[in-house]
């Protein structure tokens, strides 16, 4: 870099005086002076964002993709003499997500393994990619299941609705029983719901963008290296004289040719 002459005396930069504390970097930077920054440094944000999309990018290609089959599920309620349905709307709405939370429970899973004639133990493996979710201001519940294999889930998705509601009828009998009706079976899914490479990398790109703006800032928090005249003299206080630009002698001419 080249050589700054200002006028700071030397006793003073040299630290001799033991009032004088040493001239230090500024801890701030002005809106122009961050863009500079980051101008500087940009290739440390691209190598950043470059290298985190790329990991994830090989990630997401060697996992095993997943399919997810859905259904849904309509509660209702069956009505006799001078009862009306509309009267037992908001108390259904109250009582849906209730009905979901059975779903994903053990009895659900056992009926499914049984019915399905799926290995026995399986009943825990099951409800782990069974998930069970309520439509907010409905009496609708959306079930889904993931599998490596679609007719599986599919399978699989559509056996949790018929068993549900078997299992909601046996518990409530009756002239108001309480009903939960498959209304959208669940069809064959073409498409794995995850892994997504191209929403993944993108997400990678725009956090790898921040970590690599994050990055820049903290090796210029620790660089004490002088970039320009108008640093020095916002560092030592002082206006600069001069810059004298650093040049190397040519050593392939012989001396005698001076």
């Amino acid at each position: 870099m080249a050589e700054v002459l200002n006028s700071t005396p030397g006793w003073k930069r040299s630290g001799m005086m033991p009032e004088d504390t040493p001239p230090t970097r500024t801890s701030t930077l002005s809106p122009l002076g961050m863009i500079q920054v980051l101008l500087r440094r940009a290739w440390t944000i691209v190598l950043v964002a470059l290298v985190l999309a790329g990991s994830t990018l090989g990630f997401s290609l060697v996992q095993k993709p997943t399919y997810e089959a859905s259904i849904k599920i309509l509660v209702g309620q069956k009505i006799r003499g001078d009862q009306s349905f509309a009267g037992n709307v908001a108390g259904l709405q109250q009582f849906t997500p209730t009905m979901a939370k059975a779903v994903t429970t053990l009895p659900v899973a056992q009926a499914v393994v049984e019915e399905l004639n799926l290995p026995k133990g399986s009943a825990n493996g099951l409800l782990e990619n069974l998930d069970a979710q309520t439509e907010p201001g409905t009496m609708l519940i959306d079930i889904s299941y993931e599998d490596s294999n679609p007719e599986r889930a599919q399978s699989v998705a559509n056996a949790v609705g018929r068993v549900f509601s078997k299992k909601i009828s046996e518990v409530s009998p009756g002239l108001n029983a309480v009903t939960a009706t498959v209304w959208e079976p669940a069809t064959l899914p073409d498409t794995p719901a995850s892994p997504k490479p191209v929403r993944n990398v993108m997400l990678a790109l725009v956090l790898g963008v921040f970590l690599g703006v994050g990055l820049v800032f903290l090796l210029e928090y620790f660089d004490d290296s002088w970039n320009s005249p108008e640093e020095v003299e916002q560092v030592s206080g002082v206006p600069t004289f001069g810059v004298i630009p650093r040049f190397e002698t040519l050593t392939g001419k012989k001396k005698g040719r001076q």
